[in-house]
């Protein structure tokens, strides 16, 4: 009996100890909006863009790397699993999504490349702990790749939101259809775009090197 009562409290504790860690690992919309994230010239263009090249369904990521004029350097998208809202384990997988498609540009002094994320889920606007996650994972994917952290953006039933700005438009919204990326105004690089993923990737597990 008290081996059983012992590892039953063992594990109690551990269970608190991961679940206090994993709130650790996510921002506050005030945390967010104090950063200094730069904002987006035409955030509506940015969002019609990358709903027209990725078609996000819910629980759907969108990691997109702008230059400096906000012209699309590469992106990629993919599927979150069903796991524990983990700011770590979506800084990884942003991480692993970041180095498939762009080099790293942890040589320079500044930051000249900007990360945002697109994030496609259920619900409305507000901000949830899942939206903390992530913004998590977007900063400091960012620190790690050598990228300046840049929108976090959700795209609901309802519409798009730049989390922390109060911008946001009705459509592109979750469920409507994308349209031509002709259309979108988002312009690539002058160098060949290149783009992986797409919604039915898997959130794969990859530890940061």
């Amino acid at each position: 009996m008290t081996f059983g009562f012992a590892s039953s409290a063992a594990t109690s504790i551990t269970a608190t100890a991961n679940s206090a860690s994993r709130l650790a690992r996510l921002l506050e919309p005030a945390e967010w909006a104090a950063a200094g994230i730069p904002l987006l010239r035409n955030p509506r263009e940015v969002v019609s863009g990358l709903h027209a090249r990725h078609r996000p369904a819910p629980a759907t990521a969108v990691v997109a790397v702008l230059d400096h004029e906000e012209r699309l350097a590469a992106s990629a998208s993919f599927s979150r699993r069903s796991t524990p809202v983990d700011g770590w384990e979506f800084r990884n997988a942003l991480l692993a999504h970041l180095r498939r498609v762009i080099p790293h540009d942890l040589r320079r002094r500044t930051p000249v490349r900007t990360a945002i994320l697109l994030y496609c889920r259920e619900g409305d606007e507000r901000w949830t702990e899942e939206d903390g996650a992530w913004m998590w994972g977007l900063r400091d994917a960012c620190t790690l790749h050598g990228l300046r952290c840049g929108a976090y953006i959700t795209l609901t039933g309802g519409g798009w939101q730049v989390l922390g700005e109060g911008r946001g438009g009705r459509r592109p919204n979750s469920t409507s259809a994308p349209g031509c990326l002709a259309d979108a105004g988002l312009e690539s690089d002058p160098v060949p775009l290149r783009t992986a993923g797409g919604a039915v990737d898997a959130l794969r597990r990859t530890a940061a090197r």
